[in-house]
């Protein structure tokens, strides 16, 4: 089991540690919740807001306590000493953003995908090792206390051998102008199931299928699909097409089924104590045949679960593994498993959903990202 140390509970006998200083780069869609979360946080003293319209980092910097803005990321380095920035910019310009931060000697936090392409996520991850800083993919839910739920039932075991994996993710969403549906929604599903899956995300191939009725120029549809241990599957299904809006993730067992409903506060989790019960002994094709499937109809729970908001969690995350030299739950290596696949999907996409190899993952990518990072600060 993959465990990581808890940032989120201090000893009261301990005096607060020093404010850590922080930049936000970039104040459209994402960026004004990541500067709201820093602002609030014990952790974090926000020292300013970076956007090339400036306008836009001035209108989000006003109400956050007339905090500076500025146009530039040059401009921001050179004009204000800061321990770390935040991204939240387009995926074609995180390289060069992240790139310039790390060797301007700044840890750095990355909205999700960690990078446009995994050559460029290994450059990404290998220059934060080189300088043992922390570069930390914004992962978002995998903060939650639902999915920190999920990661303890399954690795704990209490939904037996993992059996299937069906996650939906679709809603009428912004056709985004650079990436396709997979590479915008796909990488909270991909994240969530690298965090809570034993073993984390480490399909040998996977195949994908897309459409794009609009006439986008991107699919705006995507089923996602691949194996899991133990010939078992897992089916991710992106949609920025749809009227309704679900975000839901179902984990069946061999013991239990685990449903995440993430649009329902009042049961965002139910575990369900029914299946289908097969003897799974080794038998002759003819003993196979004959044998009955039974089902189970067991009871239903929900586990009680706090109500805090992730990207608190995240700032908080940030805060700790760079006071303490460690990777995050959602390093670099979470970050690069994520790349692999999306990489994996666009292949199996131009071969009209033929099986496409993944590259990377598993113990390479671990290896690659560091476990423990020097400090650098």
């Amino acid at each position: 089991m993959r465990t990581f140390p808890n940032p989120f509970h201090t000893p009261t006998h301990r005096q607060p540690a020093p404010k850590l200083r922080i930049a936000v780069v970039g104040a459209g869609y994402w960026g004004p919740n990541l500067a709201r979360n820093l602002q609030a946080s014990a952790d974090w003293d926000l020292a300013a807001i970076c956007d090339l319209d400036l306008e836009r980092a001035r209108k989000l910097a006003a109400t956050l306590g007339e905090i500076p803005a500025v146009e530039s990321l040059d401009e921001l380095l050179d004009t204000f000493d800061v321990d770390a920035v935040a991204i939240a910019t387009p995926a074609r310009t995180h390289y060069g953003t992240v790139m310039t931060a790390l060797r301007a000697g700044k840890h750095v936090l990355v909205e999700k995908p960690l990078a446009d392409s995994r050559a460029h996520g290994l450059e990404m991850v290998a220059e934060a090792r080189a300088r043992g800083l922390v570069l930390m993919a914004d992962h978002t839910y995998c903060y939650t206390p639902a999915v920190l739920k999920m990661q303890e039932l399954v690795q704990a075991g209490s939904l037996g051998e993992i059996l299937f994996v069906d996650s939906t993710r679709i809603n009428l969403g912004l056709v985004q102008p650079d990436v396709n549906v997979f590479w915008d929604l796909a990488p909270h599903d991909l994240s969530i199931l690298d965090f809570v899956l034993p073993g984390g995300l480490n399909p040998a191939e996977v195949s994908a299928f897309g459409a794009d009725p609009l006439g986008t120029g991107r699919d705006c549809v995507g089923h996602l699909n691949f194996r899991l241990p133990n010939d078992a599957t897992a089916h991710v299904h992106v949609n920025w097409l749809s009227p309704t809006k679900i975000r839901q993730m179902v984990i069946g067992g061999s013991l239990r089924t685990l449903v995440w409903d993430d649009l329902n506060p009042q049961q965002r989790l139910s575990v369900y104590d029914r299946g289908v019960s097969l003897d799974r002994q080794p038998k002759s094709a003819g003993e196979k045949a004959s044998d009955a499937v039974s089902y189970r109809l067991g009871d239903t729970w929900s586990p009680a679960l706090p109500e805090r908001e992730a990207l608190g969690q995240v700032v908080a995350e940030l805060a700790f593994c760079i006071r303490n030299g460690q990777e995050a739950r959602t390093g670099g290596a979470s970050g690069l498993r994520v790349l692999s696949v999306l990489e994996a999907v666009t292949r199996s996409l131009s071969l009209d959903g033929q099986a496409s190899p993944v590259e990377g993952t598993g113990a390479a990518e671990a290896a690659a990202s560091g476990v423990e990072l020097e400090r650098a600060r």
